[in-house]
């Protein structure tokens, strides 16, 4: 992005045409809003007081440190888009003022928000099937925002390609941490007699 490229000038061909579909504006709007802190950080603070009350209620080793590691990722939502945001100083689409579009803000929150609380959820629910739907709900929910934002042209397409690079990492990070570290003695006692 701090260059121009063929990368950058597909982009830029992508991003009129999908500011130009058929999705009602109504409809882009409300899902650009789902990225929003106002609607997307309650939803997780509700997962995260969920998904601990659970697992404290049912004595589960360290309850609280999925919880915590959700709630440190979207903390880091704002530490690591802002300064990327002034380093970049990538120029907004078409009626968009400034510089500072990429990668998107929106995207990041929505992506920790949606798929924080999905990885909250995921070890209360019973089956293949609900565990399958819950995941595909995340994505599509991002996907959503994503589309609404660049649709109502407020981002081109790799400032949300770009959150959901950066953001997936931090949740694969939070996937490691709660495996390292959430992990009963039982469990290093039984991994510890596995053979090698």
């Amino acid at each position: 992005m701090l260059a121009d490229g063929p990368l950058r000038d597909a982009d830029e061909r992508l991003g009129p045409w999908i500011t130009g579909s058929r999705l009602p504006d109504g409809a882009a709007e409300l899902l650009a809003d789902l990225g929003g802190v106002t609607i997307a950080v309650p939803f997780l603070a509700a997962a995260i007081g969920y998904a601990g009350w659970r697992g404290h209620r049912a004595g589960v080793f360290r309850w609280w440190l999925a919880p915590v590691a959700t709630a440190v990722a979207m903390a880091a939502v704002p530490v690591l888009v802002i300064p990327l945001k002034e380093l970049i100083g990538r120029t907004g689409p078409p009626g968009m003022d400034g510089t500072g579009y990429y990668p998107s803000g929106h995207t990041a929150t929505a992506m920790v928000a949606y798929g924080g609380a999905a990885l909250l959820l995921l070890p209360y629910l019973r089956g293949t099937y609900a565990r399958r739907e819950l995941v595909i709900a995340c994505a599509l929910l991002n996907f959503g925002v994503g589309l609404g934002l660049v649709r109502r042209g407020y981002h081109w397409p790799l400032d949300v390609v770009a959150s959901w690079c950066l953001f997936g990492m931090v949740l694969v990070g939070v996937v490691l941490v709660v495996a390292r570290y959430g992990r009963g003695p039982a469990a290093f006692e039984a991994d510890a007699g596995q053979p090698k």
